[in-house]
């Protein structure tokens, strides 16, 4: 059976029933009834409503919006024991959680009128009959917050600039002040000492610490160098950030005294709840870098792997010979499928193609690489222990689920549509959390006018949202902008060739220690973690090249300039600058984040891709290592600055008022050659670009057709509707006499009729319609590939492709890059390499095949015999064998297997939901008018 008090998944605080070990029910309403001064804001009288003026709003009405969980992420000691004890929740910590899992099952009977049963009205402004609270925040004059009744979100309206970003970081503190310590934590590679050792905190700083190794001076020289490199708006920035700041501050030193700060601070032993000893310590700007990094390495920097890349493809090559073995190589990478779906019709964008002649490769010698070690013990010795393995793999799956998201943008030209104005359905996935990483937030002030989503601690700005007259939203874009580069080593392992000098590497390091707290039981400890920076980046990797010692080097182009995109989305709320498509366009190219930006407004749609693409030498190949040598480094590259020539903005996949746009992480554009494998015949985009297009062709879409069409295809099952009826085309190409592979194969082709979606019996029911059926599925995906594949590739070989590719994302995939629970499936497998091998078997025409027929060795008759053979396989696999049960769900429930869980990074748990495949703040919009 589950646990009932799971660990919480990040931050190492313990859930209902584990504070303090073993407090009775009784002793906490006691301890409940204690905290609960009249300063706690559970008992604070509501102030006085008042009415709040709206700014010029174009969208008639017809915007909308929805960020799950709620609200409310901050919760006081007494809130979170209530919460623990008896499941009670803080007010609006919870409130869009219901209509956002409610719209997997009512979005088929959607009407526009009913849209806002499932999203909130995303309108400037709140009603006066709408008002719950009025707020001068530290009795200022030139700044107002106003909270709606519904979803208790912020509605900040300022006289002056200063007042209004003080409002901003306010309110920000308000909402989320717990999750924005933690991450500033994170990004400094310093939680464990903020929050306990457990594993999972291990892991996290990790994870982000070994990519983003600053020091204090590096953050604080990002602040210089944005500002000084962007004029009047980088002072502009300077000034917001330090405004925002201010009002975070504010509310620490409020919350300090009045003694409703999150109960957090008691818990991880930073504040004692009796006596209200210690401090919650000011954020400052450097704060902000280091979050920004955080972000930065979670959603915006595509790449990297070319070490893995390396390993595989010498592996191919191994086997095969160089020749055919490199081309077994580029038939799995897939770098410019023919037949991939792409958001830019028609238009061609060249970069990071494959080069004829390579040039300054530097692959390892066979067997040669090791990971470099990062966690080292008191002593300085590489950490080994039990501890550190639990960390690791805490790294890999706190966080994946972000990085790994789901996110997607649905935009219809006005020429297509029923009102003959642009409709959007766009948004982010940045995983499920309870305090969701984002927060709501309304802006408006001089030269700001914004309502929308930001990341918590930088949220000076709407990042993802709408202004007066437009809307826009972004996806992770993935496209490289990372490179590996081997330095020859000299003297000893931390002295390394550049350019023709021998120079010493810099030794990075983050000690921390941590005490017992009463939210962990984790033993005190402490380890250090240590990076070795060279001019190239930080050291990755340990290996040989034809011989000789060298360190395989990670060099991001946004590396040591995280800040830098402030100015970006500084331009994105300014009324005065965005006054169109051109000007949008202009706005998200000042953004080195890798994304695709999408724009609506009343008369037209636009689209761009970010970063900053960094231009190679010729003949470098972006997928492999290279020496770092200056004829292979990047062109102008500055080392002292890390800052290079960038692909102008003209070459980057953009487009206006295409007919329609559809992304799901997918490629961009024919000939942009990304950076994430998979991108192939089969891929999730081909849910939505399938379902739009139909839309599109049959005219007339409206809101409530476009969220269908994004509801319907976050209900698929990708190797269902995209793979499946091939391989029972295979399966049935004679008659099927074996009895258990009949039945598999009847309610097989029954699901498929009825759709091949993931959905309940009925609203609540907890179990799927079609329940055989996708357990047949669920166990035979893995058994087909292995047994597909792996004969033909060998076992070695094999091991590597799925090192670069995993075999399967399902839903219920805990070995999946996303773990359990998290919601995000199907944007990594081998979809596209069962597709192509079984239609070439099949005799059908395949664009960009493999090297190969893998399926039986070749041809139809031993490839149906090995499909079949799995499929009775799987088909005996019992509901526990395929589910096999977690700390939140018992062994053989299917449908809390694939259930979405809001990961906690706090105190506060929240129940679970039905799985549906979409983003987490997500936006209808369909603008009336325009400026």
């Amino acid at each position: 059976m589950p646990r009932r008090t799971p660990r919480n998944a990040l931050v190492g605080l313990r859930t209902p029933g584990r504070f303090h070990g073993f407090l009775k029910t009784a002793s906490i309403c006691v301890l409940i009834a204690g905290l609960l001064s009249p300063l706690s804001p559970a008992v604070a009288a509501p102030e006085a409503p008042a009415e709040a003026t709206a700014a010029a709003d174009h969208c008639g009405n017809q915007c909308s919006d929805i960020l799950p969980p709620g609200q409310n992420g901050n919760a006081t000691l007494a809130q979170i024991l209530l919460n623990q004890a008896f499941g009670t929740m803080p007010e609006h910590a919870s409130d869009q959680l219901g209509p956002y899992a409610d719209l997997a099952k009512g979005h088929s009977g959607l009407t526009n009128a009913t849209i806002n049963n499932f999203f909130n009205d995303a309108s400037f402004g709140v009603p006066s009959d709408q008002v719950a609270s009025t707020v001068n925040p530290a009795g200022r004059g030139d700044v107002t917050i106003v909270r709606d009744k519904k979803t208790g979100v912020p509605h900040i309206t300022g006289t002056t600039r200063y007042g209004t970003e003080f409002g901003a970081g306010y309110a920000a503190a308000q909402d989320r002040l717990w999750l924005m310590d933690v991450f500033r934590h994170v990004g400094r590679g310093q939680l464990t000492s903020f929050a306990g050792g457990a594993p999972s905190n291990q892991g996290l700083e990790q994870q982000f610490w070994r990519h983003a190794p600053y020091t204090e001076a590096d953050l604080q020289a990002q602040i210089d160098s944005a500002v000084a490199s962007n004029g009047e708006r980088g002072q502009l920035a300077l000034a917001d950030a330090k405004a925002y700041l201010d009002g975070i501050n504010a509310y620490i030193d409020a919350s300090d005294s009045g003694r409703y700060f999150p109960g957090e601070y008691v818990l991880t032993g930073h504040k004692d709840s009796v006596t209200n000893a210690g401090t919650i310590e000011h954020f400052k700007l450097t704060d902000m870098v280091a979050l920004g990094s955080v972000i930065g390495a979670l959603f915006g920097s595509g790449g990297g792997g070319e070490v893995n890349n390396a390993i595989s493809l010498l592996a191919a090559q191994e086997k095969y010979g160089v020749a055919d073995g490199t081309e077994l190589w580029e038939s799995f990478r897939e770098r410019n499928d023919p037949e991939a779906v792409v958001t830019v019709h028609d238009k061609s964008f060249p970069y990071a193609t494959r080069p004829e002649d390579p040039q300054g490769e530097a692959l390892p010698d066979a067997g040669s690489v090791a990971e470099e070690q990062l966690v080292y013990d008191r002593t300085g010795s590489a950490a080994g222990s039990a501890a550190a393995g639990a960390s690791a793999t805490a790294a890999e799956t706190a966080m994946t689920s972000a990085k790994r998201g789901m996110s997607n943008a649905l935009v219809v030209s006005g020429e297509h549509t029923a009102s003959g104005h642009p409709v959007a359905v766009f948004g982010p996935q940045t995983g499920y959390f309870a305090p969701q990483l984002l927060l709501l937030q309304e802006i408006q002030g001089p030269g700001i006018s914004a309502r929308g989503a930001s990341f918590a601690g930088l949220s000076m700005y709407v990042e993802l949202g709408r202004g007066q007259d437009y809307s826009w939203s972004a996806t992770t874009s993935g496209q490289d902008i990372i490179d590996t580069y081997a330095v020859e080593l000299c003297q000893d392992d931390f002295h390394y060739l550049y350019r023709g000098t021998c120079t010493a590497m810099e030794k990075i390091e983050q000690k921390n220690a941590w005490k017992p707290t009463t939210a962990d039981s984790t033993p005190a400890g402490s380890y250090t973690m240590r990076v070795w920076r060279t001019k190239y980046g930080p050291v990755t990797h340990r290996a040989t090249v034809g011989g000789k010692k060298v360190a395989y080097t990670t060099l991001r182009s946004s590396y040591l300039h995280e800040a830098d995109s402030i100015i970006g989305f500084q331009m994105l709320n300014d009324p005065d600058f965005v006054k169109g498509p051109e000007d949008f366009q202009k706005a998200v190219q000042h953004i080195n984040y890798t994304f695709n930006w999408f724009y609506a407004d009343s008369e037209h749609t636009a689209y761009y891709n970010s970063g900053d693409n960094p231009v190679r030498a010729t003949g470098v190949d972006a997928e492999f290592p290279v020496w770092a040598q200056p004829a292979y480094e990047w062109r102008n590259w500055d080392p002292a600055t890390n800052t290079a020539q960038y692909t102008p903005p003209s070459a980057h996949p953009n487009s206006i008022d295409q007919d329609y746009y559809v992304s799901w992480n997918n490629k961009q554009a024919k000939d942009y050659t990304t950076a994430p494998w998979g991108d192939g015949s089969v891929h999730r985009g081909n849910l939505l670009e399938d379902r739009v297009r139909k839309l599109v062709d049959a005219g007339g879409v409206t809101r409530a057709s476009l969220v269908k069409a994004m509801a319907d295809a976050g209900l698929a099952d990708l190797r269902a509707e995209g793979v499946l009826p091939d391989l029972l085309k295979v399966v049935t190409s004679s008659p099927v006499t074996d009895p258990t592979a009949a039945a598999a194969v009847s309610k097989l082709q029954t699901w498929l009729s009825a759709g091949g979606k993931r959905t309940e019996t009925s609203a609540g029911s907890k179990k799927y319609a079609d329940a055989d059926a996708i357990r047949i599925l669920d166990a035979w995906w893995p058994l087909l590939v292995k047994a597909q594949f792996e004969p033909g590739l060998g076992s070695e070989l094999y091991a590597a492709m799925t090192n670069n590719l995993p075999i399967d994302e399902s839903p219920s995939a805990a070995h999946g890059p996303t773990g359990a629970h998290a919601g995000s499936a199907f944007q990594y497998g081998w979809w596209s390499y069962v597709d192509k091998d079984i239609r070439a078997v099949l005799g059908e025409s395949v664009q960009g095949p493999l090297d190969r027929e893998y399926c039986g060795g070749g041809g139809l008759s031993a490839c149906r015999d090995l499909l079949i053979g799995t499929l009775k396989e799987a088909a005996g696999k019992t509901a526990a064998q395929v589910y096999p049960g977690d700390d939140q769900c018992s062994a053989g429930d299917q449908w809390c297997a694939d259930s979405i869980v809001q990961r906690t990074l706090g105190g506060i748990r929240h129940g679970r939901i039905s799985w549906q495949n979409r983003p987490t703040y997500q936006q209808v919009v369909e603008f009336t008018s325009h400026r």
